[in-house]
C-alpha cells in the first residue's frame, strides 16, 4: 500500500513543565544548623520543529497530532538540581509553514536542519539553598516549577520548487515531468489524476532546478473549488510558472486562449500566505500534445497571439519528446535570471532588546467583576504567582515581598486600594493586605511560617459580602427576622 501524502496537519502541542525546586536543611553529625542544602528543580524541555531533508510529507503529524516534552525533575538536597526534561523533536519537510489557528504565520520553516521552538519548556524552581539571604538563613520553602507552553499550531506544506506546473486536468502535466526529470507520477486519461505534489529534479547544462507538478487547476480553484487551494498552496515559492495547455482535447468550449485566460483568472484572484504577487512571477506557455496533427495546427494558429501577449511559447510532445530540449533550456535561463535578481540571504542575527531601567513590567486596573477589586497584570508577578505554594505560608510571605519590591503594593495603593480589597494575579485572587516597606528585614518565626499571615483580626469575607448587601438592600437580616405586631 503506497503511502498518503499530507500537506496539511493541526498539532498540539505541550512542553515539559519544570520541576519542583527542593526545601532542604543539610544535616551531619555533630555539625548542627548546617543551613539550607535544597537544589533547584529542572527544566522542563522544549519541542522542536526541524526540516529534515527525508521527510516528505506530513503524514505522521496527521495520525499522530498530539506531542509532549519531557517534565523536569525535582530538586534533591544536598544541593542536587533536578534532570531537565528531554527535548522533543519533530521532524519537518523542507518548506513547511507553520500558522495559528487564526490563519497568523508564525514560522517558514525553509533549509535542511532549520530549527524553530514550537513550545517553550517551563523553567523549574529554585531550591530554598538558592532563596537563602541575610534575613532569610535558612528558608522552609522553595519555588514550584512553572508548567511548559501549550500551543495548538497549523503545519502547511509548501513545495520548495523552482518551476510550478500549471494546467487544467489531464493537460500532460505529469507526462511533462516524467520526461524532464526522473520523477515518476501517476499519468492516466482521466482528471485530477494528480491528487498530490510531485518534484522532479531538471539538469540543462550546469543548471539544476526543480520542478512540481500539482493537482489540476479549474475555474473557481481560488475560492476553494474541486482541488484548488490544495494545488495553489503549492506553487506559492516558485520561480517560474509553467501554463501546460492541452491542444487535442475535444471539451466543448475549451481552447488555448481560453484556458490561458482561465489559469491567470484563477491565479489573480490567490493570495498567495508567504506575501507577494503571482502576477509578478515570469510566465512560459507550453503547447501540447503536439504530435497529434489537428493539434499541431492549432498550436501554430494561437502561438503568434500568445506571444503577442509577451508570453514565451513553446510547442512541445511528450510522446514523440518533440520541442523538449529547447524548453528545458529556456526554463533554466528564466531560473537562473529568478535567481540572480533575488537578494543574497544574510544570516539570521540575534536582536537583544533589554527592558528600561524604570520599566516595572506590570499593570494594574480595576476589576470589571468584583467591586472594590484590581487585577495586576504582568509576565513577573504572574510567573511568580506560578511558582507560589500558596500551602506554604513562608512562600506566600516571601511572594508578598517580591510584589513589594517590584512596586506592586505602590502601584495598588496609588489606584486605591485598600486592606482587604480583592486584588487577581493570573489565576489567584487573594485579599491585599499591606506588608512591611521593601528592605526591611524578613520578621523571623518558624521554617514554613509567616508572622505577618496570623493576623486575624480583620473581618470575614463572609461579613463583608453582608455589609455590601446591607448597604445595597438597606436591611440587615436581624431586621428581617423582627416578627411583626399584630395589626391593629
Amino acid at each position: 500500500m503506497a503511502s498518503r501524502f499530507v500537506d496539511r496537519a493541526v498539532i498540539h502541542l505541550a512542553a515539559g513543565d519544570g520541576g519542583n525546586g527542593c526545601a532542604s536543611v543539610h544535616r551531619e553529625k555533630f555539625k548542627p544548623l548546617g543551613g539550607p542544602d535544597g537544589g533547584n528543580g529542572g527544566n522542563g524541555g522544549d519541542v522542536l520543529l526541524i526540516v529534515d531533508p527525508n521527510v516528505h510529507t506530513l503524514l505522521d503529524f496527521h495520525f499522530r497530532p498530539h506531542a509532549r516534552a519531557g517534565n523536569g525533575k525535582m530538586g534533591q538536597g544536598s544541593n542536587r538540581s533536578g534532570a531537565a526534561g528531554d527535548t522533543l523533536e519533530m521532524h519537518v519537510p523542507d518548506g513547511t509553514v507553520v500558522l495559528t489557528e487564526d490563519g497568523e504565520v508564525v514560522a517558514d520553516l525553509t533549509g535542511p536542519g532549520t530549527t524553530f521552538v514550537a513550545a517553550q519548556g517551563g523553567r523549574g524552581g529554585l531550591g530554598n539553598a538558592a532563596l537563602a539571604s541575610k534575613a532569610r538563613r535558612a528558608p522552609g520553602f522553595a519555588l514550584l516549577g512553572e508548567p511548559g507552553e501549550a500551543r495548538d499550531l497549523v503545519l502547511e506544506l509548501k513545495s520548495v520548487a523552482d518551476v510550478g506546473l500549471v494546467g487544467f486536468p489531464s493537460a500532460g502535466k505529469s507526462s511533462l515531468i516524467s520526461v524532464l526529470s526522473a520523477a515518476k507520477p501517476k499519468i492516466a486519461d482521466y482528471p485530477f489524476t494528480t491528487l498530490v505534489p510531485n518534484l522532479g529534479v531538471v539538469t540543462a547544462g550546469e543548471t539544476v532546478f526543480t520542478m512540481a507538478d500539482v493537482p489540476g487547476l479549474i475555474p473557481g480553484a481560488s475560492d476553494g473549488k474541486g482541488l484548488g487551494l490544495d494545488f495553489l498552496r503549492h506553487i506559492e515559492r516558485c520561480a517560474a510558472l509553467v501554463h501546460v495547455i492541452d491542444c487535442a482535447t475535444y471539451e466543448p468550449g475549451r481552447d488555448p486562449l481560453s484556458d490561458v485566460d482561465a489559469l491567470e483568472e484563477e491565479l489573480s484572484r490567490y493570495t498567495p500566505g508567504l506575501g507577494g504577487d503571482l502576477a509578478k512571477r515570469p510566465r512560459v506557455v507550453v503547447l501540447n500534445k503536439i504530435d497529434v496533427p489537428e493539434a499541431a495546427e492549432l498550436a501554430e494558429l494561437v502561438k503568434p497571439e500568445l506571444e503577442a501577449r509577451g508570453l514565451a511559447v513553446f510547442e512541445v510532445s511528450t510522446a514523440s519528446r518533440k520541442g523538449l530540449r529547447e524548453l528545458t533550456f529556456a526554463l533554466a535561463a528564466v531560473v537562473e535570471k529568478y535567481r540572480s535578481e533575488q537578494p543574497v540571504p544574510e544570516p539570521a542575527k540575534v536582536v537583544l532588546r533589554p527592558l528600561a531601567v524604570d520599566d516595572t513590567g506590570f499593570t494594574v486596573s480595576a476589576d470589571p467583576d468584583e467591586e472594590g477589586g484590581f487585577i495586576v497584570r504582568g509576565p513577573r508577578p504572574e510567573r511568580w504567582i506560578r511558582q507560589t505554594n500558596f500551602g506554604n505560608d513562608e512562600a506566600v510571605g516571601y511572594l508578598g515581598d517580591r510584589l513589594n519590591r517590584l512596586g506592586v503594593e505602590d502601584a495598588l495603593a496609588r489606584h486605591g486600594a485598600r486592606p482587604g480589597s480583592p486584588v487577581t494575579i493570573g489565576d489567584v485572587t487573594f485579599e491585599w493586605e499591606p506588608s512591611t516597606p521593601a528592605g526591611v528585614a524578613a520578621h523571623l518565626s518558624g521554617r514554613g511560617t509567616d508572622v505577618r499571615l496570623e493576623d486575624t483580626s480583620r473581618i470575614s469575607a463572609s461579613e463583608r459580602k453582608e455589609a455590601r448587601r446591607i448597604r445595597r438592600d438597606g436591611v440587615s437580616e436581624e431586621d428581617d427576622s423582627v416578627d411583626e405586631g399584630p395589626g391593629e
